[in-house]
């Protein structure tokens, strides 16, 4: 009983989760290089991955996604969705012309009679007319090259994260020895102990020890348990109490990105990788002071 009350404490407890490697040598913490591929024979084996969260992260999307076809058919729809996007709005502010569109006046550029009935190709501009509008408002062609260059650092992050994608479909192949066209067959508990296996035959980190779910599962959810663990313990402003109805917890998509970014991702975030925080937050001494900065 007593062993057991022992351990129910220590798990309600927030633990550290330690470093699968120790820490980099000098000049190497800002390399960004998701794993290390050693060729050996006809064969690639996969050892001393140095981002084990991105890895495993990358690993659970592939899984549901049911492969990498189905990734890259998402990443081409995002893609072409903000293109749609942002081409809709601007016709719909430059080529449409609403008095018609909504009769109150009764001629337009194709000059139909008062009393036909109006339809949507009457109430759209010419292009000549069009191009002319959208020329003369400085403001929209502002956005529109914004847009231009949201849409293109979109398009090369994309191809990144394919590439990245790639690599985790040839580790499907021929790490777990499972084909693309079977991974539909295979639930993600399947995946975890070819992975945990894998780990026994060879090491996926330095130094080699045991893997267990516990461990993907914190690595994959990394910084979501951090979020968690600040809102139990009332760090985060996301308490507010409403008349009525007593206290409640509210956080927006747009809150919850900004906290992301100042917490986990920005330039001034506690993590100096996606795996590894700060040193300096890790010294007792000065937390209060990045405490004051932050």
């Amino acid at each position: 009983m007593a062993g057991q009350e022992e351990e129910d404490r220590e798990y309600r407890e927030y633990r550290r989760l330690e470093d699968c490697e120790e820490d980099s040598p000098p000049g190497e913490e800002d390399e960004e290089q998701l794993l290390l591929h050693v060729t050996e024979g006809p064969t690639d084996s996969w050892h001393h991955i140095k981002d084990l969260d991105s890895f495993f992260t990358k690993i659970s999307w592939h899984s549901p996604w049911n492969g990498f076809a189905c990734v890259l058919l998402s990443d081409i729809l995002e893609l072409v969705q903000f293109l749609f996007v942002v081409t809709f709005s601007t016709f719909l502010l430059c080529c449409v012309d609403y008095d018609v569109l909504f009769a109150t006046r009764p001629l337009n550029h194709s000059h139909v009679p008062e009393r036909a009935k109006v339809t949507l190709p009457d109430a759209v501009l010419p292009t000549p007319q069009c191009a002319r509008r959208l020329r003369g408002t400085g403001w929209l062609l502002f956005l529109l090259v914004l847009a231009g260059a949201v849409w293109l650092c979109r398009l090369v992050t994309a191809l990144r994260r394919l590439v990245g994608y790639w690599e985790i479909r040839s580790f499907y192949i021929r790490a777990l020895g499972i084909p693309a066209e079977e991974l539909c067959n295979h639930s993600w508990q399947s995946v975890q102990a070819r992975l945990l296996a894998l780990q026994r035959r060879q090491p996926l980190c330095v130094p080699r020890r045991e893997l267990t779910e516990l461990d993907i599962h914190h690595r994959i959810l990394r910084f979501r348990n951090y979020t968690v663990a600040m809102v139990n313990k009332s760090l985060l402003p996301v308490r507010f109490r409403l008349p009525l109805l007593g206290p409640v917890i509210f956080l927006t998509r747009g809150l919850q990105f900004n906290l992301e970014l100042l917490l986990f991702r920005g330039p001034a975030a506690l993590f100096q990788n996606t795996w590894s925080l700060r040193p300096q937050v890790k010294r007792a001494g000065a937390r209060r002071a990045l405490a004051r900065g932050l």
